[in-house]
């Protein structure tokens, strides 16, 4: 092939991929009945939630810097059913009704170890719940947490040891006891 024709098929490839990216996006288009479904106090509260999970230390950031909230509505509200969409958006409420009743106050409003004792009490609940049909709310919270955190990028290279690639391959590493992990 010579270097003009293969330069014309390039760009018209090119261009058929430009003018086609409607069509690749079409499938990431929001729903128009879930755009609305979390509202930003439930984004704040989701944040909380996930610092309480996973907090800040001297050695690496909390959830709640890395935006944690933005992120589960992101995954609930595009990648969750109908039905886990809704598993979610009750189990907030539930989460602000059991705050209510246990400590007269909004999870946003409560002390550092009132959320804990609050998110360790969901926790141990979550063990004993059996319901095949309907899942309980706070393993879907909980893992979001810890997905969106470490696949974030403050995590990724401030939670975990990260070694950007591509980049020079070191077969051996030496493992010393109290290392992070890799990203």
């Amino acid at each position: 092939m010579k270097r003009r024709e293969a330069l014309k098929l390039t760009s018209s490839l090119i261009g058929t991929a430009i003018i086609g990216s409607e069509m690749f996006l079409l499938g990431c288009a929001n729903r128009d009945e879930s755009t609305n479904l979390f509202s930003k106090s439930n984004i704040l509260l989701l944040d909380e939630v996930g610092e309480v999970i996973l907090p800040r230390t001297e050695q690496s950031p909390g959830a709640k810097d890395s935006k944690i909230g933005m992120f589960m509505v992101s995954i609930v509200t595009e990648c969750y059913d109908k039905k886990e969409q809704n598993i979610f958006k009750n189990g907030i409420e539930k989460l602000n009704r059991i705050s209510r009743k246990r400590y007269k106050g909004e999870f946003l409003e409560l002390d550092q170890e009132q959320k804990y004792d609050l998110i360790a009490t969901l926790d141990i609940e979550t063990r004993d719940f059996k319901d095949d049909e309907t899942p309980h709310f706070f393993p879907m919270i909980k893992q979001l947490t810890i997905w969106g955190y470490f696949t974030s990028e403050m995590g990724a290279t401030k939670a975990l040891r990260y070694n950007q690639n591509p980049g020079k391959f070191i077969g051996c590493i030496p493992y010393k006891n109290g290392d992070k992990a890799w990203s």
